[in-house]
Formats: structure tokens, C-alpha cells, sequence
């Protein structure tokens, strides 16, 4: 007995031990010994001997149904001990492995209960589903298996399912016929393989009973979102294959739902020639067109009829997804499935999944034929491919027995098939443009006007909120919709509403909205060329970051009056030059632990400082609206620059240009010749660029090629700017407070980005998405960072190290007893020194 053997909305009760009795008082009277299974539209009995068929008693065929011993066809009485129950009808299913339909003419069944106890529920409810069958009737009075959550076990009856709640790993909130009623619980770590999948009734009682598990879970692993995938897959951490199925499974695809099961992309196009050649780029399907715009004369004639047809508009009225489509391909292994779906029978034996590249050729030239793939034909089970069950699947017209899927010419075996398959998943091409057709099944091509332009729009049922199903009152209309929901088709959720990243690979070209976007990445200490995506080729720095979360306090000096706001140190270290809100520079000796000097420009606070090249002038900012320059040569301020109209909360200085960020909302870009002789006076200023922003600009960063800047604001924008036009590539609104701090990757493809709602957010340069985001108590007013491993100085005074792409804290180091303020790393990335708000300085060393 299976669920499959039940009609769409049809529930299944309970169950009771019974015998069915054949020609009853005759001398060939025989008892068979099994179960009697009470669903809400028919009568199953299941025989305990495998050899006899099942039996389905629709209860629509019913003519009467009642106690034994009440019918006029039957003379003889019950026995005292059992319960009779006799069913006369008109037809019944047997032999359900094959689904034979028998016809009988008022033929009496006898099923003698072994329980007379529960006999008098048994025929109460047996009754009350004839009588609502047997009068149209949809209005039933039923009840549904219980679902028992206790602080140690998870239980579900009808059948008993008992589950250990320390077992479960992971628990996610599926869509079911588009609307939030599914939840799935996984007891490993295979997201392939979950150990129960359950439909709930009302929205409100799945996001209970998933709160109630979520609570009580200690070893819970908590759902990750699309963007930190993104970005261990953007940089190779997990395979072409792996975020797929992630993508799915966030999307709410699962194996344990036919209507929604994972989709993987077509991605070979050539299964005619002998040799598989992936170092060819005409080998790969256009990852760029969904299979419907493939092929050009048929997307014309596609394009023709969705012009002419009247609102609401498709281009295709099948979907690239349906349980018809993953049963096509999944027949050799799950026979019963197709049986179930196709009313008991196979398909037309040409129709059926027989060759790899007349399926191909199909989906390219078929008129209604636009099906992507599913995840076994890139996996490592090749069964779907082998007829090993020796299932009659029929003969095709040539003469042709349907057994074993027929192979491409350049595939030896299913083995080598599934190898080359997984092989072309990942190879630099794919990996190149996978981004491209996530943009049309889990992206901003999904809906709307992109959609269109893409040539990727579908029946309208397919989408989620194409159709209120709660809101439609007549019975059979509502199991009509359902019905289309669940067997043509349902797009995915949609995951992104802006472009994908690519993925960054060994021969990597970004293509961008502008050129000087490329030639700031071709700048860039990232060539494209280089295979790490760290770009960090120094075994020092790569041993240092290893080693980060061994970092222990060495030193500490309390030398400012008020917070520490910014850090700069001489080429050769021996000398910390530092800015306060106590309005000071001063100048400290690493070699003396001595302060050196103390200067003070002005009473208001100063908010960042740096060197300039050559060790001889240190430039602050000011509160006061101005950029001083100071002479460490003669000792004395060189210079000033009075160019904003409040304060300046942050400098960079590249190249002789000088970027000044300031809360009028402005960040400015000026070329600062120097002057002939150092300490003489005076450096020219030109304004080349004004980069307006609507509120008051906090940070600012450049790549390392100064072509490309990152501002953040009071309201929590993140802006990325092209310098060499002036204008902005893309407005991220990143956090719910003030941006505390951003910084490109050493490779210029991402922006980390702090506030003080207490998140980092990783930003891909390309598209402007944010591609990961993780959560802290408190928030991080500064960091240093490699692109994976993330040092940051904490609100509460912590150094924690952060593993972006494990999505985790690797380390908590207690530091300041304030706030960190500023934070600076030196270019071999062998030191440390902090600055925070218990005005002291704090001088780290690594240990390896």
C-alpha cells in the first residue's frame, strides 16, 4: 500500500485488520487474511500475502454499503465473534501494479473485522464517506493524522512516524501548490535526502510547529540565504553542481516533491559527435536563452502567437519543470510514480525517455517540449539510465523494446556519461555563464519586464500569486486549479532581483556597465590570469591570515584624552602617528614607547589621518570642516585645506589626488601637487570631482587602482563610483544604521561594508548585489580584511575574527575596554595596532 494509490485530495484514515471472504457458505469459501484502508473517496484492501492484488473499492461505484448480514444477497449471519461489513458496487481496481480496471455487475464483498469494538467508528465513518461520495457532496467532516511535538520527540500517526529531535539537522518552510504549506525535515546533512515531508493545511500551523522544532533544536544549522552561497561559490569554494542544489532547495525545490523537484540546466548541445570536446565553446548550450528561445525559427513562431494573444500573456504553455517531466526521466527506477500519474499505464513507448539526443533534439524543435534537466544526470547513480528492473516498457514503432536509455556517441558507458556530464557542469565555460541562466530560473529574468526581454515568460498559474486558491468557493473548480498547479509546472521562488556575480575563474573577464570598469579590474593587483581569487601571493600574508585568530595583545598605550579615531605608521614602522577627538596628533615611538609629539590644529575633533609617500607629511581630518597637512620634517602645520562645509569624516590620499568624505553629504576628489621643497609652503589644490550624496558621508574607500571608490553613509548606502567618469555604478542600501566602514577586496571584485546595526555585508562589484550578510551583537567599527577572513574592532571592545564564507565567528579576542575605533594592518600583514575608545593604543602580535 501506498499514498500513490490515492486521487488527488484524497486522504487516507485508517486502517484495520480484516479478511475479505470470497464466495461466503459455499464449499470453495475463502478468507483472505490483510488490511482494510478507509480514505476519504474509496476502500482499500491490502492482502498480507504479496501474491494477491490489491484491491481499490471507489466509493463513488458504491450501491450500498452496510452491516453484514443486512444485505439481501447474502443468507447467511455474521459469526458472533467478528464484524461484518458488506460492500456492493459496481466496479472495483485490482492487480494495482500493473492499475488493471476489472468491471463487475453488483458484486457483493464481505470484510469481516477482527475488532468489534472499533467495528461501530469503522462502518460510522465507512458511511459517512459513501453517503458524501455517492451524492457529489465535498463538504466532509474528516480528520487528519496528528502531529505530536514534545521537548525530546517528534511524532506523526497515520502511519507512525517517531523522530528524535536531537537528530534533526536541518528544517525548512516549502511551497506546496504555491502557497506556504510545506515543511521538510532533514535528519542528515544530504540535501538530496530528507527523512520526512510534511503538507500542512493552514500556513499558521506549519510556521508553529516550525518555530516549536527551531526552539527546541540545540544542534540546529540554520538556513542559509542565496547571497552566502553566492559567495563561496563565486569564489570556488563549492562546485557548479553544489550551488545548484542549494539554489534549489532555498527556491523550495525538493526530491520529496514531484510538482517542485530540482531543476539543472541542459548544458551540452552536442550529443552527435564521437568525441566530447569541452575546450570548444560551441559545444555548450546558450546559457544566456531558456530551451524555448533556443531555437530561433521556433521562438519566431512562439513570439507571433504571444503578440496576438490576449491578456494575460505566455510564451509557453508548458513549463521546463512538471512531474511529467522529472517521471520521464526517473520511469527505470520509479515505475510506480509514472503508473500513479498516468491513471495505471506507461506512456506510448515513443514517448518515453529512450535516447539522450532525441530528448535534446525534442526540447530544441518540439512545439510544446521546453524541459530542463534534474540533478541525477550530473550525480553518480546511473540507474535512471538502466532498465535494471527489466520493466515492459513497450515497443516502439521501428520495432525498437524500450530497455536502457540510448547514449551519445562520445559516451561509453552510463558511467562515462554521468562523468563527462559532471565534467561539462564544471568546466570554465559553464562556470562562466552558469550566472546567465540562474538569471532566468532564480533571478530578476524571472518576472516581469526582464522576463520578457529574455524570451522566459510562462503560463501565468506557474508563478506563485498567479491565482488565489483560498478564495475560490467551488469544490471542483478549486481541485481543477490545484490539479494544473501541481501536474504543469511551478516556477521556482525567486531568489535574486538583480543581476548574478559571476563566477570568478582562472580566465576570468568581467564585463561591465562601463569600460572603465574593466580597466580598473585589469589594473588591479588581480590579473586575469591569476587563479587565486585571494590574490595574495605572498606566503607571509597567506601564513598570517591562516594564523589570525592566534593574534594576542603585546603592548598597550594610553595616550590621547579622548577616543583614538585613526592610525598611520612610518614605512619602516618605528613610528605611530595617531588622531583623537581630543583634537591631537600626535607622533608615538615604537622603538622608545615614547610620545614623540603632540599637536593640536584646532579645538575640534579630528576623524582620520594617513602618510603621504615618502615618510614626510601626515595629513589630518577635522571636524572643524578643514584637511591639515603637517611637516614631520620642520614640525609644523604645512598646510590646510578649507574645503567642505561640515565636518570631514574621513581622507584617502592616491596618486597626488586627495579624496575627502564629509558629513555635507559631498565626497570630493582633488589633485594635491606637493610642493617643490618639503616643509616649504604650499601644496596646490584643484577640485576634479564632487560626488553628491543625499545625506552626510561617514567612509570611503578605493580599490587598489583608485579607479573605482566606496561610500557610506549616515542612512546605511553603500555607492560605488567610477572615478574615471564621475558617476555611480550602484546604490546598495546595505544597513538599517550608519555605515561604519567599507573596504574593497585586495582583488577590487567585492566591497565588506560594517554599520551599526552590527552586520557585514559582502558587496559584488559587478552587479552591485550583496552577496553575503552576517549578524553580530554589536556593531563593528572597523576591520581589515583578505577577501575570505575578516579582523574587525567591536562595540564592545572584542577583536573578532570572522570566516565569510563559513558564515560563522571564528574567534572573539578581548582587547579594548571601549569601543574599537580604527584599525590598521601593515602591507606584509605581521602587525597590528587598534585604537579605541578607552584612548589607548594596543599593539598586537601573531603567533604562529
Amino acid at each position: 500500500f501506498s499514498l500513490l494509490l490515492l486521487n488527488l485530495e484524497e486522504y487516507y484514515f485508517e486502517q484495520h485488520t480484516a479478511n475479505h471472504i470470497q464466495h461466503r457458505g459455499s464449499i470453495n469459501e475463502r478468507k483472505i487474511r490483510g488490511s482494510l484502508k478507509i480514505c476519504s473517496k474509496s476502500v482499500i484492501f491490502e492482502p498480507d500475502a504479496i501474491s494477491q492484488p490489491i484491491m481499490k473499492i471507489p466509493l463513488r461505484d458504491c450501491i450500498k454499503i452496510g452491516k453484514h448480514g443486512e444485505n439481501a444477497a447474502n443468507r447467511y449471519p455474521a459469526k458472533a465473534k467478528c464484524a461484518g461489513i458488506s460492500l456492493i458496487f459496481s466496479q472495483y481496481v485490482c492487480n494495482l501494479v500493473s492499475f488493471f480496471l476489472e468491471a463487475l455487475s453488483y458484486t457483493i464483498i464481505i470484510f469481516e473485522g477482527q475488532n468489534v469494538t472499533r467495528h461501530v467508528l469503522f462502518q460510522s465513518l465507512s458511511l459517512q464517506l459513501y453517503t458524501c461520495n455517492r451524492l457529489g457532496r465535498q463538504e466532509l467532516v474528516i480528520y487528519f493524522p496528528f502531529l505530536i511535538l514534545t521537548n525530546n520527540f517528534f511524532f506523526l500517526q497515520k502511519p507512525v512516524v517517531h523522530i528524535t529531535l536531537q537528530d534533526i539537522r536541518r528544517i525548512y518552510k516549502r511551497r506546496h501548490g504555491l502557497m506556504p504549506l510545506g515543511l521538510e525535515v532533514f535528519c542528515t546533512e544530504d540535501d538530496l535526502c530528507s527523512d520526512i515531508y510534511l503538507k500542512f493545511y493552514e500556513p499558521q500551523d506549519r510556521d508553529d510547529i516550525y518555530f516549536y522544532i527551531a526552539t527546541y533544536l540545540e544542534h540546529h544549522v540554520a538556513e542559509h540565504t542565496a547571497e552566502s552561497y553566492t559567495l563561496q561559490w563565486q569564489r570556488g569554494h563549492i562546485s557548479n553542481y553544489q550551488y545548484l542544489l542549494h539554489l534549489n532547495n532555498l527556491a523550495d525545490r525538493s526530491c520529496n516533491d514531484l510538482s517542485q523537484y530540482p531543476v539543472f540546466p541542459w548544458i551540452i548541445s552536442d550529443y552527435f559527435s564521437p568525441n566530447l570536446d569541452l575546450s570548444n565553446p560551441g559545444t555548450f548550450r546558450d546559457l544566456s536563452r531558456p530551451v524555448g528561445a533556443l531555437n530561433k525559427e521556433r521562438l519566431e513562431r512562439l513570439l507571433t502567437r504571444y503578440q496576438e494573444m490576449p491578456e494575460p500573456k505566455f510564451m509557453y504553455g508548458s513549463h521546463y519543470s512538471s512531474p511529467g517531466y522529472v517521471l520521464f526521466y526517473l520511469v527505470r527506477i520509479a515505475p510506480e510514480y509514472m503508473l500513479c500519474l498516468q491513471n495505471g499505464r506507461f506512456d506510448n513507448a515513443d514517448r518515453m525517455f529512450n535516447s539522450i539526443a532525441e530528448t535534446w533534439k525534442n526540447c530544441l524543435d518540439g512545439a510544446t517540449d521546453f524541459k530542463e534537466l534534474i540533478p541525477e544526470f550530473y550525480g553518480d547513480d546511473v540507474s535512471f539510465l538502466v532498465n535494471s528492473l527489466k520493466l515492459d516498457l513497450g515497443k516502439r514503432q521501428g520495432g525498437q523494446i524500450v530497455d536502457d536509455v540510448e547514449l551519445p556517441l562520445w559516451a561509453s558507458s552510463p558511467e562515462d556519461f554521468l562523468q563527462k556530464s559532471k565534467d561539462a557542469l564544471e568546466s570554465s565555460y559553464v562556470s562562466e555563464h552558469l550566472h546567465e541562466w540562474i538569471d532566468l530560473i532564480f533571478g530578476y529574468k524571472q518576472k516581469g519586464s526582464d522576463a520578457v526581454g529574455a524570451h522566459n515568460v510562462f503560463h501565468p498559474l506557474t508563478y506563485e500569486g498567479g491565482v488565489d486558491l483560498n478564495s475560490i468557493e467551488d469544490p471542483d473548480e478549486k481541485v481543477a486549479m490545484l490539479t494544473q498547479i501541481l501536474e504543469f509546472g511551478q516556477t521556482p521562488k525567486q531568489l535574486f532581483v538583480t543581476p548574478h556575480p559571476q563566477k570568478i575563474t582562472s580566465n576570468f573577464k568581467i564585463m561591465s556597465q562601463t569600460s572603465s570598469y574593466n580597466a580598473a579590474i585589469a589594473d588591479s593587483p588581480a590579473s586575469p590570469g591569476e587563479e587565486s581569487f585571494e590574490d595574495l601571493t605572498e606566503e607571509s600574508k597567506t601564513l598570517a591570515w591562516n594564523n589570525i585568530t592566534k593574534l594576542q595583545l603585546h603592548e598597550q598605550y594610553k595616550i590621547h584624552k579622548e577616543a583614538v579615531t585613526g592610525i598611520a605608521v612610518s614605512c619602516n614602522g618605528s613610528s605611530v602617528f595617531t588622531t583623537s577627538q581630543d583634537s591631537t596628533l600626535k607622533m608615538f615611538s615604537k622603538e622608545s614607547k615614547m610620545l614623540q609629539r603632540s599637536v593640536s590644529f584646532s579645538n575640534m575633533a579630528l576623524s582620520s589621518c594617513l602618510l603621504l609617500p615618502g615618510d614626510a607629511t601626515v595629513i589630518s581630518s577635522s571636524w572643524d570642516n578643514n584637511v591639515y597637512f603637517y611637516s614631520i620634517a620642520f614640525g609644523r602645520r604645512q598646510d590646510t585645506l578649507m574645503g567642505h562645509d561640515d565636518a570631514v569624516s574621513q581622507i584617502c590620499w592616491h596618486d597626488n589626488r586627495l579624496y575627502s568624505a564629509s558629513w555635507d553629504s559631498t565626497v570630493k576628489v582633488w589633485s594635491g601637487v606637493p610642493p617643490e621643497m618639503p616643509g616649504t609652503r604650499r601644496h596646490q589644490f584643484d577640485l576634479l570631482a564632487e560626488l553628491e550624496h543625499d545625506v552626510s558621508v561617514n567612509t570611503i574607500s578605493l580599490n587598489a587602482a583608485s579607479t573605482l571608490l566606496a561610500s557610506g553613509t549616515k542612512e546605511g548606502t553603500v555607492t560605488i563610483w567610477d572615478l574615471t567618469t564621475a558617476t555611480f555604478l550602484h546604490q546598495i542600501p546595505c544597513h538599517s544604521g550608519a555605515v561604519c566602514a567599507t573596504a574593497f577586496s585586495p582583488d577590487s571584485r567585492h566591497i565588506l561594508s560594517t554599520g551599526a546595526d552590527g552586520c557585514l555585508n559582502v558587496i559584488d562589484v559587478q552587479t552591485g548585489m550583496r552577496i553575503s550578510s552576517m549578524a553580530s551583537d554589536k556593531a563593528q567599527r572597523c576591520f581589515i580584511w583578505d577577501g575570505n577572513s575578516v579582523l574587525s574592532g567591536s562595540e564592545s571592545g572584542e577583536l573578532l575574527v570572522w570566516d565569510l564564507l563559513g558564515a560563522k565567528v571564528s574567534e572573539r579576542i578581548q582587547g579594548h575596554s571601549g569601543a574599537v575605533t580604527c584599525i590598521w594592518m601593515n602591507e606584509q600583514c605581521s602587525s597590528v595596532i587598534t585604537g579605541g575608545e578607552d584612548r589607548q593604543i594596543i599593539f598586537w602580535k601573531l603567533q604562529y
